[in-house]
């Protein structure tokens, strides 16, 4: 298949990595394992073990009218444990690289179907100057996205910091949920070819 270069030839491309049928409930699992691998899994809480005290039966059995207590670090006294504690625990879920490689092919076909994906010849800016940018970018008629380039160029990178939801990144730094979350990508001839070398 042929993909569009703006102001340049089309180039062809892998109907595998771009031509893909959409598979949204694969690309869902892995969109979900991989925010699920970023959650930290700190969260700590003490139950009625892990409370300091409450060793002893604060008052006998019966005789006293109350209801009965063997400790005062009951879940249902005030300064007891939590009844179901959080412990921190590995939110990670395994992946296999066929399923990731699936999912990042259904994303960049469903890219190219809804015309979202905008393959440029090269893309670079003389000096890290935000307002040079946003020019450029305006020329490609392109607001809010993603940038990916083969390598990582700086004065691109630092010129689009300041940008409301324009990122920039290299092609080893993509990932399904920058793809899925941009409004549109900019991609250079390069980046697409290594892309297709990485995805087969």
């Amino acid at each position: 298949m042929q993909l569009t270069v703006a102001g340049g030839k089309d180039i062809k491309v892998s109907e595998s990595t771009f031509g893909r049928e959409f598979s949204e409930a694969l690309v869902h699992q892995v969109v979900t394992a991989y925010l699920a691998g970023g959650r930290a899994g700190t969260k700590a809480q003490k139950n009625r073990s892990a409370v300091r005290g409450g060793g002893r039966k604060p008052f006998r059995q019966k005789g006293t009218g109350r209801a009965r207590a063997g400790t005062i670090r009951s879940p249902i006294w005030r300064g007891g444990g939590r009844t179901f504690a959080a412990t921190p625990r590995d939110h990670s879920q395994k992946v296999n690289k066929k399923m990731y490689r699936g999912a990042m092919q259904a994303i960049l076909s469903e890219l190219v179907r809804q015309e979202r994906l905008v393959v440029v010849g090269s893309f670079e800016v003389k000096e890290p100057r935000t307002g040079a940018l946003i020019s450029q970018l305006a020329e490609l008629g392109f607001e809010t996205g993603l940038i990916v380039t083969n390598e990582l160029d700086e004065n691109v990178y630092l010129a689009s910091r300041n940008i409301p939801g324009v990122y920039t990144l290299d092609v080893s730094g993509i990932d399904p949920v920058s793809l899925v979350a941009a409004d549109k990508v900019i991609m250079t001839v390069e980046a697409v070819e290594k892309i297709q070398e990485w995805l087969g």
